[in-house]
């Protein structure tokens, strides 16, 4: 068949049209792209941060959205895979996003951040590992305390409650977990407290009876964990079995609901820090559980808050800058401080620096009878 130059014209016009349309609906909304991950090792992770953003997206269009524009927000599964995280920032940006929204664990977001920051996207992230704020990206911006804020809090809690002089440190060996383990250990060393064994573990270990015994065979005063979630449970259960009765501390993976859950007895007693907890003394933590729990019909860890609190910060930096580009929120976002008064979606007054790193109070908390119990509250790193 031959193609007239009429039908060239009609069809370069309808293909003009669309694309004018696709701009028009683009500029309506905001669109958000969430690259979290939903199934693999950080499921648990995953589907938490992202019904907590999903929370708050929702309260967000139903109060008129964003300086009058619907947030749109499409979710890409990442599996907890480094080459699908970046595929999905690579896609979500291809796609006009605004603001990248994950992922949770540190190893895919390193393995994604250069691209976010190459294109100028803000990406707001979970990860807690020390080194994802110190390569330089002026586009990401943390939900969680860096490992480097959060260890020293750790370290004055095994030394001035726990009293130990010996400490055993069981970690996953990971970007989230190695990271842990090179921030506790000198702030451990730095207070006098000897590191009695430094054991290694793989993501997704199934058994942890070997280093339950390594745990026990070292006498520490107490054991530092700092597992993922699932993992944190399998290890409680398995020194449990061990019959050790020292103090078993950790960091939020280990206080979390879904380890609590799934480890059973075997949680009771476990303490530790928390960055975020629906149990602590806080209102607004309060009314989000309530909230998270009528609509998911489960309780929301640390993750959900981060996935909430962060969609927030999202919103509040974008109005205050006063309109939906990305250059003016990179700018503003860096040393904002937003606080409950101003915003009540943030749910903690938060300030987030020059890197991205985000600074609040903490808590400390223990597992009694089943639940979560925040028994002391810790000042922000630097006052503000």
């Amino acid at each position: 068949m031959k193609i007239s130059k009429r039908h060239i014209l009609i069809g370069s016009a309808s293909l003009a049209t669309a694309l004018t349309l696709g701009a028009a609906m683009a500029q309506e909304t905001v669109k958000v792209v969430g690259v979290i991950e939903m199934s693999g090792a950080g499921a648990t992770a995953g589907t938490n941060y992202k019904n907590g953003a999903q929370l708050a997206v929702d309260e967000i269009n139903a109060k008129g959205g964003i300086l009058g524009k619907k947030v749109e927000f499409i979710v890409y599964d990442t599996q907890t895979n480094p080459g699908n995280t970046r595929a999905a920032v690579q896609r979500g940006i291809d796609e006009g996003a605004y603001a990248i929204f994950g992922p949770v664990f540190s190893g895919p977001i390193g393995a994604s951040m250069q691209i976010a920051d190459k294109a100028g996207v803000p990406q707001i992230v979970g990860g807690e590992a020390a080194g994802l704020t110190k390569q330089g990206v002026k586009t990401i911006f943390r939900t969680s305390l860096n490992q480097a804020d959060a260890m020293p809090k750790l370290a004055e809690y095994f030394k001035n409650d726990v009293k130990a002089q010996s400490v055993a440190v069981v970690w996953v060996n990971n970007d989230f977990g190695k990271g842990g383990r090179d921030a506790i250990m000198p702030e451990l060393t730095k207070r006098g407290i000897k590191i009695a064994a430094d054991i290694a573990t793989e993501s997704a270990q199934a058994d942890f009876a070997a280093d339950a015994i390594k745990v026990k065979a070292s006498s520490a005063d107490a054991v530092f964990v700092y597992l993922n979630e699932e993992e944190s449970a399998r290890f409680l259960r398995a020194i449990k079995q061990q019959g050790y009765d020292k103090p078993i501390v950790g960091e939020t993976t280990l206080l979390g609901a879904k380890v609590i859950e799934l480890a059973g007895e075997a949680a009771e007693g476990a303490k530790g820090h928390v960055g975020l907890s629906v149990d602590a003394p806080n209102p607004l933590f309060a009314e989000f559980g309530k909230k998270f729990q009528a609509k998911f019909n489960y309780k929301s860890d640390h993750n959900g808050i981060k996935g909430y609190s962060g969609m927030y910060m999202l919103k509040y930096v974008t109005e205050k800058a006063g309109k939906v580009d990305r250059e003016a929120f990179l700018k503003l976002a860096h040393g904002i401080v937003i606080r409950t008064k101003d915003e009540p979606g943030i749910l903690i007054d938060s300030k987030f620096d020059d890197k991205g790193d985000v600074d609040r109070e903490s808590f400390l908390a223990e597992v009694k009878k089943g639940q979560q119990v925040i028994t002391g509250t810790l000042p922000p790193v630097n006052k503000f």
